[in-house]
């Protein structure tokens, strides 16, 4: 299936490992040109070393933090000049920050929503102008099930998820006169540099514990019976970037396994 992505001039923040690689390389294998964007120099190079053969699409690196306004608007002019403008923004950057009311401090509250929220509002708004211009500008955020429907003791993470999936709604009734489309993907548990961390912090008191173990364990919660892989999640941003979704837009979709409580 042609997704019509030849061409077309993507960002991707948080793009240098996970759900952020796994949507460029995505992109990229259907002939858009990628920039993707994270904070380590070094992290964004092996990404593109890895993701460059296995592509037809010109892939970048662009460092830069999306929680820094004048960050978010340096990168958007290097994208521009280039590749020459702005079709598709994912949204993607974030970490997983959940705790109880008691425990959160303001520093986590504010570095989450500064990544997650006003990231997202930053970038944005910075690239609005090119994604007008584009005709078929595309914004895909990554939220999370969470976001519609919280647990006890997942905030600060759920609170701006739901803030995402907020901006998701507002944004698509405000932008389809520019014909921008404006979707959500709430990933699940996927295999991730967070989980990752995790099993290594457990794998250190218990060798024994591997990192297969692991992902079944935290699968086992799940109702298909496995932990998700990241190229699932970035093929759904892959087809919600593409011509073939044209009349999907203000949509929130579950990317987990059948874990979420809510549609």
């Amino acid at each position: 299936m042609d997704l019509g992505l030849k061409g077309k001039i993507a960002i991707v923040t948080g793009g240098s490992d996970g759900i952020g690689k796994a949507a460029a390389t995505a992109l990229a294998s259907e002939g858009a040109n990628v920039a993707i964007v994270g904070r380590t120099e070094a992290k964004l190079d092996a990404a593109i070393q890895d993701i460059t053969p296995k592509v037809s699409g010109k892939v970048i690196g662009i460092a830069a933090d999306v929680s820094v306004e004048s960050d978010v608007q340096a990168m958007i002019q290097k994208v521009v000049n280039e590749f020459g403008g702005i079709d598709i923004l994912v949204n993607n950057a974030g970490t997983s920050s959940a705790t109880t009311l008691e425990n959160m401090t303001d520093e986590a509250l504010k570095i989450d929503f500064g990544i997650k929220v006003y990231g997202a509002i930053y970038c944005a708004r910075a690239a609005l102008p090119y994604l007008k211009n584009s005709g078929t500008g595309v914004i895909l955020n990554t939220t999370t099930p969470g976001g519609k429907a919280s647990g006890p003791g997942n905030q600060p993470t759920a609170l701006s998820r739901s803030a995402g999936i907020s901006l998701t709604k507002s944004w698509a009734g405000e932008f389809a006169k520019h014909n921008i489309r404006v979707n959500t993907i709430c990933v699940g548990v996927l295999k991730s540099g967070q989980h990752r961390t995790r099993w290594e912090s457990m794998n250190e008191k218990d060798p024994k514990y591997s990192l297969d173990d692991h992902w079944k364990a935290v699968g086992s919660h799940v109702p298909l019976g496995r932990i998700g892989e990241a190229r699932e999640a970035g093929d759904v941003i892959c087809f919600l970037a593409s011509a073939r979704a044209s009349y999907v837009t203000g949509t929130a979709i579950n990317v987990d396994g059948g874990s979420a409580p809510v549609v």
